[in-house]
């Protein structure tokens, strides 16, 4: 089983190239991925090399859904989603990540996923500190 190495985290480039920073929980980084046709986030585990779930020990497996759950909330406040979409994938990026998606019926991939659905439509570069900011601000 995988215990969390904080220390020894290195963050697969295309999930940096993708996205911006926004904090890092107990023991997941935090990604707001840079596409404003939905809200979505990514929750990476900073422990090295693991690639599924269920091949973390037993208590960073709780406390990684305690942060998809807060995340989750987070979320909803901010953006009232008619739908959450939360899937760890990885046939891509093999690094363990975790989508959390707000889904709206007017969304541009609705109803299909949103992957490979969704036109590239970068956040304004300008407006971007001040959301990252109320994203911190709501986690406290």
């Amino acid at each position: 089983l995988m215990l969390a190495q904080p220390t020894d985290f290195h963050l697969d480039p295309r999930l940096s190239a993708d996205c911006e920073f926004v904090v890092d929980l107990p023991i997941s980084r935090l990604l707001l991925v840079n596409n404003a046709s939905v809200p979505w986030f990514i929750l990476v585990p900073r422990v090295d090399e693991a690639t599924e779930m269920t091949h973390l020990a037993m208590p960073i497996q709780h406390q990684l859904l305690a942060e998809v759950n807060q995340i989750s909330q987070l979320l909803e406040q901010l953006y009232q989603p008619q739908k959450l979409n939360i899937g760890a994938l990885g046939n891509v990026v093999s690094q363990l990540h975790i989508h959390v998606i707000g889904r709206f019926h007017s969304d541009p991939a609705w109803p299909s996923p949103v992957w490979g659905n969704l036109p590239n439509n970068p956040y304004i570069a300008s407006e971007l500190p001040k959301m990252l900011d109320k994203i911190r601000q709501c986690l406290g």
